[in-house]
């Protein structure tokens, strides 16, 4: 059963060293014919595009955090793998500094209704285009960590593919 209600507040946020913690996923998946795209949702006020993200909360693990930001932003579940590394960066609406972690997210099911559907668009892409329309410098770092780390192992797409459908 999945819970169709975001959380909302920042009572239970983790901070360090007044920096709000950030996590997030790219949520990704092989095509038919092997290539791999992402999934991009809007911002709240539906201009941006970026993958999700959200604050970690006190109450879960980094992982559950990433997974819950996920379904609750883009209505994906999936394996939470492998961190691809943290980063510092201003936030452009409130001026102050947050410490961002992100992961990749092998989807293996998009929900037709999720939490945030009425607030956010989202939308699979190529990678190409993913870093053309993300404007998040840390988030198109991330998204290079991934591209390499998907290239360089030795991932059998095809068992993947057929996993991940089924």
């Amino acid at each position: 059963m999945v819970c169709m209600v975001s959380r909302t507040g920042r009572q239970l946020q983790r901070y360090n060293k007044g920096r709000r913690l950030v996590v997030g996923c790219i949520p990704y998946r092989f095509t038919r014919n092997g290539e791999f795209e992402v999934l991009v949702v809007s911002s709240q006020k539906g201009h941006a595009m970026m993958f999700p993200k959200g604050g970690w909360e006190l109450d879960e693990s980094v992982e559950e955090a990433a997974s819950r930001e996920s379904l609750e932003e883009a209505g994906v579940l999936g394996i939470v793998q492998c961190e691809l590394g943290n980063w510092r960066f201003k936030s452009k609406s409130q001026g102050i500094y947050h410490e961002g972690y992100m992961f990749p997210l092998l989807v293996t099911e998009q929900l037709s209704l999720w939490p945030e559907q009425n607030v956010r668009r989202r939308a699979w892409m190529s990678v190409e285009e993913a870093s053309e329309v993300c404007q998040q410098w840390w988030m198109k770092e991330a998204l290079a960590r991934l591209v390499e780390r998907l290239n360089s192992s030795d991932i059998d797409k095809e068992a993947v593919l057929s996993s991940s459908l089924s």
